[in-house]
């Protein structure tokens, strides 16, 4: 028989917890009741460690129906209209078991945004991947993961029918050991019909609905509050196992369930399955719950109390529904083809009672567990390496502009995905405007009131390992500044807060630096956070992944016909270069390609300057004064034209007048290029806003000429673009 030690070893408690927990019990806990604390106090759902940095995120505005603290946010979009989104990881898993990591990550997230009443309409996802280049063992792994990754997300949305709209992909040795996968989700419902997860009302019965509950996944909150080691890599019991057949079956039987007035509250069985799904439904509501396990729906034989609680198969639901509709919910998930069963009821215990044939096998009281577990405060340290890299020194060989241009285009990090997003269903419900490989933001239309929202996923991790108090900054700017240049307003972020071991002092500080970041730029932009994610340990042996904080963005345009492309669209047209460009290249590409470096200081953050410049793109394609914009980032100046081109096929004739042709892939933030059909107007427009703006060419011929610098013919653009990622990822195939 194991020891209390062990025991508490596997379930990566401490004897301080079992301390509080006894105190808690006012006895010894027994095993089931261990694996609740356990699960519930996990990093992955307690937040233990990063709550105390989150409080004070700004989360209010006018268009703000629902902010963090339930499923997923909810903004207004008009009209009676409400967008419901959030964004999630899915690390661990993905990285253990590619296929079936990513896509449960996608189901997940699906499910956290219909149990809010919405059904889902658009899919983003934010990848970080490892060296891929390489014929050595790391890359050809890094290669299979993509490759698994990319098949598994595509899957799952596409068999759901949800379209994947766009994305970012990442690629650096930091993310050798532990790869990220993020996964976004935004639905659309009426703003008056919004469904939450809360259990309340004593005798309300509770139901299971959905799939059969297995021994998969168990132990999955508790796996992804821990570091990879050699030993515990190949934890595959540990990851779901999707069904994205049944989970589309579910999602049109909660669908068809929300037209009824049946129902108090539903909550998705995400991490730690019905445990989680049980004692937050009754946390927020300070209720109490009994539960009946011997009645759960089961798909293997001689299942104990402990692992259906812990259990975290896929495709399930709980539901608090009012008294007497008891018949009617099960009715329509039987005509579903679903299981459903009545497990418990809501009780005025406030405890957590949980039977297995008759016999009380577990009481908890819910408050301790859900709404006020520990609070840890972890120590920080400024990191060491922060010195040793402030300073870069430009003492390599440097090629020319052209062979620069094309090393950018090739690399991985830059290069078109259409290998990646080939494989996702983008067009499904025909309401992508927008689509993958567009550049900048992604775009559907709302079909009932024909306005459109945009949305954008962006994190550049050598930004936020130099600087992780500016780097996630600039994570919310860049995110905001893709919505923008589609012509729609930035109105709320969801984020996916993605660091290494929070034992370690030094990535505590990076965490709390990057969360004063993004509450900085989101008061700043006026752009709050509405709901989010932590996905804390992401390392191996010792060696975490770079900040990697991924911001989504979404916006809304007043006019779905109004939506502003990303690349040239008409010869002639005149080229402006809007915002101000310095010698910048603190964690650039140009660092990075040419001499394998990162380091530096950030390019200067100017809040101010970022929404004129917003303000501006946004204004000047209301009055239909543009035809395309494309915001400046990675690469600087020379790549963003080179991509506006090759997207298009156009060429243009450019003169940017910088007294130092290395400014041509300088990052200053604040920027863009913009395509403009009415000069006058524009510049009338520009001056009234106050940004700084220059007319540096005209789209012209099948060549990119820049400063006398760069002359690449279009079609070597679109060749290196279009076909290094797949020569790339398909070497081992």
């Amino acid at each position: 028989m194991k020891s209390i030690e062990d025991i508490l070893k596997a379930h990566k408690l401490t004897s301080d917890d079992y301390i509080k927990i006894k105190d808690i019990l006012k006895r010894e806990p027994n095993l089931v009741e261990i694996g609740i604390f356990s699960a519930m106090w996990s990093e992955h759902c307690s937040y233990k460690s990063s709550k105390k940095y989150l409080n004070g995120f700004p989360t209010k505005a006018s268009w703000v129906i629902q902010g963090p603290g339930e499923n997923a946010g909810v903004i207004d979009v008009g009209d009676g209209i409400a967008a419901v989104f959030k964004m999630e990881s899915h690390n661990h898993p993905s990285f253990i078991e590619p296929f079936q990591g990513a896509a449960t990550g996608v189901g997940g997230i699906l499910r956290d945004v219909f149990t809010m009443g919405a059904r889902p309409v658009a899919n983003l996802n934010s990848l970080r991947f490892g060296r891929i280049w390489g014929d050595d063992k790391t890359a050809k792994h890094q290669r299979y993961l993509v490759r698994g990754v990319v098949h598994g997300i595509g899957h799952y949305g596409n068999c759901m029918g949800v379209p994947t709209i766009g994305g970012e992909t990442f690629f650096d040795e930091s993310y050798n050991g532990n790869i990220l996968v993020n996964a976004f989700t935004l639905g659309l419902c009426k703003s008056d019909e919004i469904f939450y997860g809360r259990a309340e009302g004593i005798g309300n019965p509770v139901i299971y609905v959905g799939s059969k509950t297995g021994r998969d996944g168990l132990g999955g909150a508790v796996m992804a509050s821990d570091s990879f080691t050699e030993e515990n890599k190949s934890l595959r019991p540990t990851v779901q196992v999707g069904d994205p057949f049944a989970e589309k079956l579910l999602l049109e039987a909660c669908l068809e369930l929300f037209k009824n007035d049946y129902i108090v509250g539903i909550q998705d069985m995400g991490a730690a399955g019905l445990t989680s799904s049980s004692f937050e439904m009754a946390g927020r509501s300070g209720s109490g719950m009994k539960m009946y396990l011997d009645r759960v729906p089961a798909r293997e034989e001689g299942m104990t109390p402990y692992e259906f609680m812990l259990s975290e198969s896929q495709e399930r639901m709980l539901i608090c529904a009012k008294r007497g509709y008891e018949d009617k919910v099960l009715e329509i998930f039987k005509k579903w083809d679903l299981d459903a069963e009545v497990i418990g009821e809501v009780t005025d215990t406030g405890n957590m009672e949980l039977f297995w044939h008759g016999e009380k096998v577990a009481e908890i009281p819910v408050s301790p567990v859900s709404e006020k577990a520990p609070m840890l405060d972890r120590p920080v340290k400024e990191p060491e390496y922060l010195k040793e890299i402030k300073n870069c020194k430009f003492d390599f060989e440097i090629p020319s502009e052209n062979r620069i241009l094309e090393k950018f285009l090739a690399h991985p990090e830059v290069s078109d995905k259409s290998w990646i997003y080939e494989q996702y269903d983008s067009m499904v419900q025909t309401n992508t405007v927008k689509a993958p490989g567009s550049l900048d933001a992604s775009v559907i239309r709302i079909k009932e009131n024909g306005k459109a929202i945009a949305m954008s996923s962006d994190c550049n991790p050598r930004y936020n390992y130099i600087d992780p108090k500016g780097g996630a900054a600039t994570a919310v700017m860049e995110s905001g500044r893709n919505v923008a240049m589609s012509g729609a307003r930035p109105l709320a972020i969801t984020d996916c807060l993605n660091y290494g071991n929070p034992e370690n002092p030094e990535v505590m500080w990076q965490f709390a630096k990057g969360c004063e970041g993004i509450k900085e730029a989101c008061l700043a932009l006026n752009t709050p956070v509405v709901s989010g994610n932590v996905s804390l340990y992401n390392e191996t042996d010792k060696i975490g992944v770079f900040p990697t904080p991924s911001i989504a963005m979404v916006g809304l345009n007043d006019d779905a016909n109004k939506v502003l492309p990303s690349f040239f669209q008409e010869e002639g047209n005149s080229i402006y270069l809007i915002g101000d460009t310095k010698d910048e290249f603190g964690g650039s590409l140009y660092l990075k390609v040419l001499a394998n470096r990162v380091c530096g200081s950030l390019p200067e953050i100017n809040y101010k300057n970022e929404l004129k410049l917003w303000e501006l793109v946004i204004e000047a394609n209301k009055r239909g004064l543009l035809q395309s914009a494309k915001d400046l980032n990675v690469g600087g100046v020379a790549l963003a034209l080179a991509k506006m081109g090759a997207k298009s096929g156009l060429g243009a004739n450019i003169k940017t007048g910088f007294d130092d042709s290395k400014l041509l892939f300088s990052e200053s933030f604040s920027r863009a290029i913009v395509e403009v059909k009415d000069e006058k107007k524009f510049i009338e427009l520009a001056e009234k806003v106050g940004i700084k703006y220059k007319k540096v060419g005209e789209i012209a011929g099948d060549r990119l000429v820049i400063d006398d610098k760069i002359d690449i013919e279009i079609s070597k653009i679109k060749e290196l673009y279009f076909n290094s990622f797949k020569k790339l990822i398909e070497q081992d195939l």
